[in-house]
């Protein structure tokens, strides 16, 4: 009963009830190991695509419940050798104890995880016809093969969760058309002017900064924390918008080409602010090119708009794509960045333990801002809210007023003095080239030559090709940069490790397999006049190692 089947006639047999028995103890099995696969899945934005390919690229495999079921196998194949020939309901009813231990060792994914599973409606859905799926191909293949069906049955759930994916999308596609419905009503009634913020990295930073000016001098509201995706807005819109928001600034971000346009077409911006172009999630694009068209779906919908404008910093011109746009349509963009052409021109600029400060000429005058914020690439976000913010009518010495008192943003380059004295750099929500290097100076910076500097990073991910070019550039500078580097998950970043170690008298460091680890070397080696660098936490998806 390896490989033909427990049963051959009769399912009401010895043999065909413990093959039932056997199907019955898989179900209960993949009850439990669903909700695993689903954390997985969830966190991949139900993308059934690229969780597949994490799945094959992690080489994601049941280890502990097919080794029992491999050892029964070998057990079966094992005695006829020997004289001895069991009934035909062994194999089914061991198969059906391999089952249960596998049940009773699953851990709990909505408890035990850095980003806990979040059992919502969809979610509910999804699981409950992913395991009709599987519980049917269980049935199948276990009856028919026995326990190298059952092997089969249990690689397979992975797959049992995208069909049930792919069955419940036409019931979700209804329940999200509604509900768009009622955003796009909801926010035709309130008509507020809608200004949207994309870009590869720096959007969050600067929805932040602009709302902290708009709502100085107005009703503004825009999506908390980093919602920029339609059916998360969609959401805020239903249930958040105030009656009295006279501007709505709505974060947009780039899942692939065409998520932006869509976006467009739920919020139809009348203003839209490009921060950046860049390798940020350069997995899902393949080509810069690609980005940037990408990218550019919010200045086409804007400029659709009567009086609509677009305010873009002049890095995205470096895209020959975005050049040519911009080119045909000058009269309607506002231009930020140190060229002489640009609308709003930074002339110089200084970082200080205490924030920035920022020189830049706008209408034939010269204005100097300063805010709490650190990194120099914050020096662009900060003219681009300024500039946005004066189109929309707020007086220039407003705004300025406003800025000195904006607050940095949650987990992007956020220092955090601490009462002992020592100095958090929480940047644990960033993961690009340009962020990381600037997170570094501040490390530096900070330390003030006297103070340890302390690293702790993952490194970046969904950089594609570039990934191994930009670690290894980063570790070099990482090396110049920091006394200690706690690298979690080393594997992943090898020429980031390589990089470390290549500098002669290099910082210590140490390898970690998780974020967690690296936090409780923190809290039992850091002193009071450490500086600690938070660079980058990965969720589940890329940094736990999935034991099954």
């Amino acid at each position: 009963m390896i490989g033909v089947g427990f049963f051959r006639a009769d399912i009401l047999s010895p043999a065909g009830l413990a093959g039932l028995l056997a199907v019955a103890a898989f179900i209960g099995f993949a009850m439990k190991r669903g909700p695993r696969y689903l954390h997985m899945f969830q966190q991949d934005d139900y993308d059934g695509g690229r969780f597949l390919r994490w799945v094959i690229e992690k080489r994601v495999v049941d280890v502990r419940v097919s080794l029992g079921l491999l050892a029964v196998a070998g057990f079966l194949f094992g005695l006829p050798l020997a004289g001895v020939h069991l009934p035909g309901w062994f194999a089914g009813l061991a198969a059906a104890g391999v089952f249960g231990a596998g049940l009773l060792a699953e851990p709990d994914p909505t408890k035990a995880a850095k980003k806990p599973l979040v059992l919502t409606e969809r979610a509910q859905s999804i699981l409950r016809l992913s395991l009709w799926v599987a519980g049917v191909g269980g049935l199948v293949l276990i009856l028919a093969f026995g326990v190298v069906g059952a092997l089969l049955a249990v690689q397979a759930l992975p797959l049992a969760l995208v069909v049930g994916n792919a069955l419940d999308w036409p019931q979700e596609k209804r329940k999200q058309d509604g509900f768009i419905a009622d955003a796009k009503a909801r926010l035709a009634e309130i008509n507020p002017t809608v200004i949207g913020v994309t870009g590869s990295f720096g959007k969050t930073t600067v929805k932040h900064i602009l709302g902290h000016i708009l709502s100085v001098t107005d009703n503004c509201f825009f999506t908390p924390g980093s919602i920029n995706t339609p059916m998360g807005v969609t959401r805020v819109i239903r249930e958040q918008l105030p009656d009295d928001a006279r501007f709505f600034i709505v974060e947009m971000g780039a899942y692939g080409p065409g998520s932006i346009a869509r976006m467009c077409r739920l919020t139809p911006p009348h203003f839209g602010v490009l921060t950046a172009i860049g390798e940020a999630h350069y997995e899902r694009f393949k080509s810069l090119d690609t980005v940037a068209r990408a990218k550019f779906e919010l200045p086409t919908a804007a400029l659709s708009t009567p009086n609509g404008l677009a305010v873009i910093h002049t890095s995205v011109l470096a895209q020959p794509y975005a050049k040519a746009f911009v080119d045909q349509h000058r009269d309607r963009f506002v231009l930020v960045g140190p060229e002489e052409f640009c609308d709003a021109r930074i002339l110089e600029a200084t970082q200080t333990v205490k924030g920035l400060q920022v020189r830049f000429s706008w209408k034939g005058e010269t204005h100097t801002l300063t805010a709490p914020l650190f990194g120099q690439h914050n020096i662009g976000n900060l003219v681009l809210g300024f500039a946005t913010a004066a189109c929309l009518g707020v007086a220039p010495e407003r705004i300025l007023q406003s800025l000195r008192t904006a607050p940095q943003t949650r987990h992007r380059l956020e220092v955090k003095r601490q009462p002992g004295g020592a100095i958090l750099i929480d940047d644990a929500y960033n993961s690009n080239p340009l962020g990381f290097e600037a997170a570094l100076d501040i490390l530096t910076l900070l330390a003030e030559g006297t103070r340890r500097r302390i690293l702790v990073t993952p490194g970046m991910t969904e950089l594609g090709a570039t990934h191994d070019i930009y670690h290894a550039q980063l570790g070099a500078k990482a090396a110049t940069r920091a006394d200690v580097v706690i690298v979690v998950r080393p594997s992943r970043i090898p020429t980031f490790v390589s990089a470390l170690r290549e500098v002669a008298n290099g910082p210590e460091m140490l390898e970690m397999e998780s974020f967690a680890a690296a936090r409780a070397w923190l809290g039992k080696h850091s002193t009071d006049t450490d500086v600690m660098l938070l660079e980058n936490d990965l969720p589940d998806l890329y940094e736990r190692k999935l034991i099954l």
